[in-house]
């Protein structure tokens, strides 16, 4: 994979993974947490797409970072791989019903893997940017890696589960928390390809011209040749 398929790639899954859920926000019945939807008729489908699409999007930035620069890319291919893994187990393990009393264990299961997800790519993003330039490409990423963990500490505050939620009444907007954390981290794949890979020299297919010596030399054999 070239660094530009690999851009592609992380433009094209994330795409797809905001259009599937975006479907799924406006055509199906309203659902608090966007892997509710999964619960509802017609729901299943968007929400594995968005979530395995996704988890594509984030495989193919980590391949790239691989082979651009394998020693210093390493912690953030790590934080990559883990929330693909994590985005593919909530896909594979529904949640619980927002009704449900009862914790089965698909759903303990759903539940953490978005904890791993959640947490990762921020912090992803920000250990790729440290250390890098202030360009506005890694400066776009330092910020968006912020916003994304700043976004996500108010949604845990919020959920019911949190004890500060009464306080903040965080009931009536967690949802939208939730999602802004998802759009958050889908803008953070994006911004961290185009910064990685941006300004990177494509191989270039014709031959180099020889420099001066070698070209005089060249011209002295060809005379002795033809003499």
């Amino acid at each position: 994979m070239t660094p530009r398929q690999s851009v592609w790639g992380t433009m094209i899954g994330t795409l797809v993974s905001a259009g599937a859920l975006a479907y799924a926000d406006v055509a199906l019945p309203t659902q608090v947490l966007l892997s509710d939807y999964a619960l509802v008729s017609g729901g299943l489908v968007p929400v594995l797409i968005g979530m395995l699409a996704l988890a594509a999007a984030c495989l193919c930035l980590a391949y790239g970072l691989a082979t651009l620069d394998p020693a210093r890319t390493a912690p953030t291919r790590v934080l990559l791989v883990a929330g693909a893994a994590g985005l593919m187990m909530s896909a594979i393990f529904p949640t619980d019903p927002g009704t449900s009393q009862i914790g089965t264990v698909s759903g303990e299961i759903h539940r953490w893997s978005a904890a791993v997800v959640f947490t990762s790519l921020p912090v992803a993003g920000w250990v790729l940017a440290r250390g890098r330039a202030a360009a506005p490409g890694w400066n776009a990423v330092r910020a968006i890696s912020v916003a994304a963990g700043a976004t996500l500490g108010i949604y845990l505050a919020a959920h019911p589960a949190s004890f500060l939620s009464p306080l903040i009444n965080g009931g009536g907007y967690y949802g939208m928390l939730e999602r802004g954390v998802v759009l958050a981290e889908m803008a953070l794949l994006i911004a961290m390809a185009l910064a990685a890979f941006s300004g990177r020299a494509v191989a270039r297919s014709e031959p180099v011209p020889a420099t001066q010596p070698e070209a005089e030399h060249q011209s002295q054999g060809q005379e002795r040749l033809a003499a």
